[in-house]
């Protein structure tokens, strides 16, 4: 009994092993083998990411907004069928002021957009929507004071404007590196949304060299931070506190935002603000060539193992690449030793380039590289330019003639004496105060006036930066109007 007890002791066991073994050999044929590796990694990244700090936007707002100003402009349209005429249809003073001047009132419309000051002496960035058109500018800081804007240049194609107030004593945010950003880095978007004042939003990167039809040279950064009517022309923040974008656009088919916000690369910002400054727009250099971006098709078509480059499909007579020898057919791979990735890269690296210089390219010519030099020559600009000069007398943009006994009766007028306006110019002075053809000028700054050189000694007289303040006669009552402050 003791040896048959033993040999249960170790041979049960022994057993049990070989079934187990026997059975996983047999898995394969029964089809219940162990299941295949998924198809996505289960395991940690050998190297992971450093934990990031998160930035202290309280702190970072506090010390940012006060830079960012509300920038309102006004715009001059045409009349709506609510916009009420300053007299009736049949009055006596329809009837004049069509025979003679055949005028219809406009109407003014004020758009709302942001803007931040890059330095102590005013200056201001904005977005050129936001002041294109306009015919007055008004900057609100966010400690209440108010400042009449003034355009020291803007430049359509990026979309970028650069004003000027005259105020001491202000705030100011520092310009980053766009070119360091990363996509997934925190930022910071501060404005006026819906006129809603000094709001800021938060979010990360989500991509950048974004190009989505905003003009030639698009190079956008996106984001997710919410940008909405308003914040246009506002920063977008890093989590140094120094602004890397302008905030411009959004994608949105409710117009609200939903997540997809577009920003200006400051690094563009820069060159463009500089050349405003320094003579209220931008020069451009221009190479001279129509290309295309090289598709899938087109590089097996030319040899090419990658779809890099861009394909010149024509070339401008006399242009500098033309004297260069760039033909059509040829793939510019390479301008001033930047690589070319996509079509919108040389656009933007040929109008970077200062006009006059030799710049060195790389075209694929039969598969092979070619080195070709350029002298780049500027851009022809349709840009308006600020104008240098101030010497022009001041203008209420008025029409006027004394009014005489006689024409008073024609017009049926109890006043025997002042001016009587004839016609007020579109998005003048006098205009934004809000005077109309018809009315009877009796004062100018507190002194009657008879005469049109009366009015505009008085005009020449006046207290600089400050307004022209008029009483007038309207309908038979009197009205004091204070025009804004003139050139």
């Amino acid at each position: 009994m003791s040896h048959q007890v033993r040999f249960r002791r170790w041979a049960w066991p022994l057993i049990a092993a070989i079934a187990v073994v026997a059975l996983v050999s047999f898995l394969p044929q029964l089809g219940l083998s162990k299941p295949s590796a998924p198809l996505w990694s289960e395991q940690a990244p050998a190297v992971q990411a450093p934990v990031a700090v998160v930035p202290d936007w309280v702190q970072i707002g506090k010390q940012l907004k006060p830079a960012v100003v509300n920038v309102s402009a006004k715009r001059t349209q045409e009349p709506g069928p609510d916009v009420q005429v300053p007299f009736r249809e049949d009055s006596p003073f329809d009837k004049f002021f069509k025979d003679h001047f055949g005028s219809r009132p406009r109407r003014h419309a004020r758009g709302l957009g942001s803007g931040f000051i890059i330095n102590p002496e005013g200056h201001i960035v904005t977005n050129n929507h936001v002041v294109d058109g306009a015919t007055q500018i008004r900057v609100k800081l966010s400690d209440g004071r108010e400042f009449s804007g003034k355009v020291v240049g803007r430049d359509s194609k990026t979309d970028l404007a650069l004003l000027k107030i005259e105020a001491k004593n202000l705030p100011v945010i520092p310009l980053g590196d766009s070119a360091a950003l990363q996509v997934g880095e925190p930022v910071m978007a501060i404005g006026n949304p819906f006129g809603l004042e000094q709001t800021v939003t938060t979010g990360i990167v989500s991509g950048t060299g974004r190009v989505i039809g905003g003009g030639p040279y698009d190079d956008f950064i996106q984001t997710d931070a919410s940008i909405n009517p308003g914040n246009s022309g506002g920063p977008l923040i890093n989590a140094k506190g120094q602004a890397v974008g302008i905030n411009t656009a959004i994608f949105s088919q409710t117009g609200g935002s939903v997540g997809i916000g577009f920003a200006i690369p400051v690094n563009m910002a820069k060159t463009v603000v500089t050349q405003l400054a320094d003579a209220g727009h931008v020069v451009r250099g221009w190479l001279g060539v129509t290309v295309q971006p090289v598709t899938p098709e087109l590089a097996k078509s030319f040899n090419r193992p990658d779809t890099t480059g861009v394909l010149v499909s024509g070339v401008s007579d006399g242009s500098p690449a033309e004297r260069a020898g760039v033909k059509s057919g040829d793939i510019i791979v390479e301008f001033d030793g930047k690589k070319i990735a996509r079509s919108g890269d040389l656009p933007r690296f040929v109008a970077e380039s200062t006009v006059g210089r030799q710049v060195p390219m790389t075209v694929v010519r039969d598969g092979k590289p070619v080195t070709l030099t350029a002298k780049i020559e500027a851009m022809a600009s349709s840009e308006p330019r600020a104008s240098t000069k101030d010497s022009a007398k001041p203008s209420l943009g008025l029409a006027v003639q004394p009014l005489t006994p006689a024409l008073a009766e024609r017009l049926g007028m109890s006043e025997k004496e002042g001016l009587v306006v004839q016609r007020v110019e579109e998005a003048s002075p006098a205009a934004e105060a809000g005077v109309r053809p018809g009315d009877v000028i009796v004062e100018v700054n507190h002194k009657r006036v008879k005469t049109v050189e009366e009015l505009k000694t008085a005009v020449e007289k006046r207290q600089k930066d400050k307004p022209v303040l008029l009483m007038l006669r309207r309908e038979g009552a009197n009205l004091y109007l204070a025009v804004p402050a003139i050139a």
